[in-house]
């Protein structure tokens, strides 16, 4: 395995051309050949598993931290299966006191509102982010806003439920997993009103910088979902490329200028689709897809 890290150099010719030996632990230069290290540790498992069953046999640490989980991860929990540490059922007469040790376990992991509160909100960020189909990572990033809003104590006087949608909505942005707000609006039964203004208020005060959001990030969700090609993609991206190199794109929501564009390039290319299938996908009206097209269509010169 070559080793491309420029802080390491051969200390007889300053190369940086080094060779790790997995099997002798050494690392080498492959020019003047010198060893540079020997008795590498090996920092991986000295267990190898071949599926599933094993590696969850095997492996002696538990899951990774994560700030989706009100307590991240680190909690433990009393089973409910009245086994003892030898497997061994406990007795009749023991087992009532263990049902109030396991409640009153269950209890003492929220013990104030604002753990409970905390609860809640991550719950229902899992929830909203599972209907709206974003990755992990989105999840993650939208927890961390949450527990950072929370603990600046500016959630107070507002819903659990819009603070979520907003620091949802807040996170695909910042992740470069783009939703628009009438889909997050839709997944959350909050007005779209009410997120945009949380999401402004969550931005300002938390210091969080936005960057416009691109109508090219919404192209292949949107065509794929009406079934259009990747000759229709690229298409629709040269015309969102020109009508932003002709200012056409200033004042217009991302949304209405995709669609228009993707609308226009299916009829050029054949694959013509209705504006109300296209009104449908993108979340706009379909009077905001011909005010768009009829602009794209002028402004470029475009024949269609």
């Amino acid at each position: 395995m070559r080793i491309d890290d420029n802080a390491m150099h051969c200390p007889e010719c300053d190369s940086t051309d080094l060779f790790f030996d997995s099997e002798r632990a050494e690392i080498s230069c492959n020019r003047c050949g010198i060893v540079i290290d020997e008795s590498l540790i090996d920092q991986g498992p000295e267990w190898r598993a071949f599926n599933h069953e094993q590696r969850a046999q095997r492996t002696r640490t538990g899951a990774p931290l994560t700030l989706t989980i009100a307590d991240k991860g680190l909690r433990t929990f009393m089973g409910s299966n009245n086994l003892d540490s030898n497997g061994r059922m406990f007795p009749e007469r023991n087992r009532a006191q263990i049902h109030r040790m396991r409640k009153w376990d269950r209890r003492a992991r929220v013990s104030s509102a604002g753990e409970r509160n905390l609860a809640i909100a991550l719950s229902e960020i899992d929830r909203l982010a599972s209907r709206l189909g974003v990755p992990r990572s989105v999840r993650e990033d939208a927890s961390s806003i949450y527990r950072n809003a929370a603990k600046k104590n500016i959630v107070r006087g507002r819903s659990i439920d819009s603070v979520v949608a907003a620091s949802i909505y807040i996170a695909c942005r910042r992740c470069n997993i783009p939703r628009t707000l009438d889909e997050v609006s839709e997944a959350s039964n909050i007005s779209k009103k009410q997120i945009g203004k949380n999401h402004r208020f969550l931005a300002r005060e938390l210091n969080i910088k936005l960057q416009p959001i691109s109508p090219r990030d919404y192209i292949s969700r949107f065509a794929s979902k009406l079934g259009l090609s990747g000759l229709v993609q690229a298409k629709a991206i040269d015309i969102i490329d020109l009508s932003f190199e002709n200012g056409l794109n200033v004042g217009k929501g991302p949304a209405g200028i995709v669609a228009a564009a993707l609308y226009i390039a299916s009829i050029l290319l054949g694959e013509k689709k209705t504006q109300k299938e296209v009104s449908v996908i993108a979340g706009v009206t379909e009077v905001t897809i011909r005010n768009r097209y009829k602009e794209l269509v002028e402004k470029l010169g475009m024949v269609v």
